[in-house]
């Protein structure tokens, strides 16, 4: 299931609850279906510093709706939903935001794309490097930085390619957020491998998708014991594609997944890359190991 809603706040000052900017963004099916926005009168004080990060003063928003005001439009928009926001800064706004007015908070299950970026690629954000312009400099995401609904599409966009690269959906990372970043090395956790040199198969980069009979990492380990690099992104380096079982729900309407689309574009264009079934891949092993 690719299907979520992200969002993103801009504040008046330090208060959490002085919200004066709301970007949502929904994705349905993996796919960026809509978006909304507003400013908000957040009925308080603007501070010089918060204004010169996001540009919105006061009198932006002297004729824009209060919390209150919108949060009918919240409710219909996100009830029951699961709510992207990037890191928890959007999450304790608008908490503090419904307990300034008494209303009721969002019933809503939040999921935090800083620590989906973390465990999605802990050797490049486990420790730093997680912020929402880093990674998406990163991914090479285009958007205006303290925009909330440029700020919302980011997080979502983030989430995406996150999901694309692990083959986890969002209710497998609402699980996964939950457990240390590093529960294997770094290396075991990206799924790559460096080939052993005296392997009958050295000199050969391989990649997995798709689930197996058996546990993804045992198979990465079998491959490297074979002397192949494991990797988990495609390249014009790959050499061989292993083809696991695929989960329609992932598959985006799509009949393969995109690293098998991606692989296959590669070939297309002249790269000299073998299309493994599992079984396939387990003989190979059984003869060269």
């Amino acid at each position: 299931m690719l299907t979520f809603n992200s969002i993103d706040v801009e504040t008046a000052n330090a208060d959490r609850a002085s919200i004066c900017q709301i970007g949502i963004v929904h994705v349905r099916e993996g796919r960026i279906e809509d978006q909304w926005q507003t400013l908000v009168n957040p009925e308080d004080w603007f501070d010089p510093w918060n204004v010169s990060i996001h540009g919105i003063e006061e009198n932006d928003v002297r004729h824009s709706p209060t919390i209150p005001e919108v949060r009918d439009e919240l409710r219909d928009r996100l009830h029951g939903s699961v709510l992207i926001s990037h890191t928890s800064f959007d999450r304790v706004a608008f908490e503090r935001a419904m307990v300034r007015y008494d209303l009721e908070t969002l019933r809503v299950t939040w999921l935090d794309s800083a620590k989906i970026a973390r465990r999605a690629w802990p050797e490049r954000y486990g420790q730093k490097g997680y912020g929402l312009s880093s990674i998406a400099k990163d991914l090479e995401i285009s958007f205006r930085h303290h925009d909330a609904l440029e700020d919302a599409r980011a997080a979502a966009e983030i989430v995406l390619r996150a999901c694309d690269s692990t083959e986890i959906d969002i209710e497998g990372w609402l699980r996964r957020v939950d457990r240390p970043i590093f529960t294997l090395s770094p290396g075991e956790l990206s799924g790559k491998r460096e080939g052993n040199e005296e392997g009958a198969l050295f000199g050969e980069t391989i990649l997995f998708t798709g689930a197996l009979s058996i546990p993804r990492r045992k198979a990465a380990d079998m491959a490297a014991d074979a002397g192949c690099n494991v990797v988990n992104t495609v390249s014009n380096k790959v050499t061989m594609l292993v083809v696991g079982i695929q989960d329609e729900s992932k598959l985006k309407g799509y009949q393969k997944s995109s690293k098998h689309r991606k692989v296959e574009e590669f070939i297309e264009k002249g790269v000299d890359i073998q299309i493994l079934s599992e079984s396939d891949f387990s003989g190979l092993m059984g003869a060269d190991l």
